[in-house]
């Protein structure tokens, strides 16, 4: 029994590696991509929600106002916020005529937070495309123009580009490796462009979108109380039949995900519940195939022998390799592969501890409003 088990494991690590490494592939990087003529760019409106973002707000903007293309506008919308993120947005919308500032003073009943400066936001906006980004997203000066470059020359209406996440310490930087790895297998984002599947993508940092299609499918306003928005902008817009596409934008798109632990753990109690629909059944899956399958033959190296530990010296080898060729899509050392068992085990007690919390709490906090599950969940897509 024990070689069986030590023989599937294998089997399920191969079949992981050859999907994630070949499929990985797949995918461009954004800084390979020729940008837009400039003198036939179409006119982007991009927009942030902000709420008690004065650490990295003014650096974010800065980038976004540097950005090398003619017809642009920054819709900014101060949600609420208790810190100096006002102050740095008025300043900052004095020195350039193309930033234009949004205060929300209260939240509209059925409305998450961020979603709904979102909405006000699309509503001023008035370019042919939206970019919709987040308050701590710094950019190259060429990434707008090659991003609408691939859009145009692809013929998409959605295109979604993965940020390179800069953390401080190994840990850190070993788990947001490890996330990506997960949250690739989860999405199967090599797919997206396929419209006979039913995968579909979309990230926080940027999604840009065809102003017309955005309109056709709602909006925020159809994904209004979902707190894994950008995944489900995605959805929407994929299931509409419109075209969608994804770019790796290592080495120009940056963003500091998070900055300690204790961070991650709290920021992922808001939507990897949401991100299963709110499926129970499903958080205790992944819990169990990470035990089982990511986490056990490590330990079994220790625990047993002969034909069966070798089964398992071969199981984690593979996967190794496999996380180890993942990370440098995402800009991560493959060395930090190393930590894989380590950030593994953190990555499915923060599941465990969200799924417990979620469900004793009933519901979400999240930037200090709290939203219970049962007007969470009414938000299917």
């Amino acid at each position: 029994m024990h070689l069986l088990i030590a023989i599937l494991i294998l089997i399920t690590h191969l079949a992981i590696a050859a999907v994630a490494i070949l499929g990985s592939r797949r995918i461009p990087f954004l800084r390979d991509i020729g940008p837009v003529a400039l003198e036939n760019a179409p006119s982007v409106s991009i927009v942030i929600a902000a709420r008690n973002e004065e650490r990295n707000i003014r650096a974010a903007l800065e980038s976004l106002l540097r950005l090398d293309y003619p017809a642009l506008q920054l819709v900014v919308v101060n949600d609420r916020s208790e810190d100096g993120t006002g102050a740095i947005l008025t300043e900052l919308a004095a020195s350039d005529s193309r930033l234009e500032m949004i205060e929300v003073t209260t939240l509209p009943q059925g409305w998450l937070g961020k979603n709904h400066a979102l909405w006000r936001g699309s509503a001023a906006a008035t370019g042919e495309l939206f970019l919709f980004t987040d308050a701590d997203v710094m950019m190259n000066t060429e990434t707008l123009a090659r991003a609408v470059g691939y859009l145009q020359r692809q013929h998409l209406d959605h295109l979604a580009v993965t940020p390179e996440a800069r953390m401080p310490g190994w840990l850190l930087n070993c788990f947001g490796m490890t996330f990506g790895f997960f949250f690739g297998l989860f999405t199967r984002p090599w797919q997206v462009t396929n419209p006979k599947r039913r995968a579909h993508i979309g990230i926080g940092a940027f999604n840009l979108v065809r102003a017309s299609i955005y309109r056709e499918v709602g909006g925020h306003r159809t994904i209004a109380m979902r707190p894994d928005d950008d995944l489900k902008l995605g959805k929407i817009i994929k299931l509409s039949g419109a075209r969608q596409g994804l770019l790796y934008g290592t080495g120009l798109i940056r963003v500091e995900w998070y900055s300690s632990v204790t961070e991650v753990v709290r920021g992922l109690e808001k939507n990897l519940f949401a991100g299963t629909d709110y499926r129970i059944w499903m958080m205790l899956g992944g819990i169990g195939f990470n035990l089982g399958f990511c986490l056990w033959p490590w330990l079994a190296l220790l625990l047993t022998g002969g034909a069966v530990q070798i089964l398992y010296a071969a199981s984690v080898a593979v996967l190794s390799l496999a996380v180890a060729a993942n990370a440098r899509f995402h800009g991560y050392h493959g060395w930090y592969a190393l930590g894989f068992p380590l950030t593994t085990a953190l990555f499915t007690w923060i599941m465990a501890r969200t799924l417990i919390l979620n469900l004793r709490q009933g519901g979400i906090y999240w930037r200090g409003t709290f939203y219970p599950l049962a007007d969470l969940k009414k938000n299917r897509v």
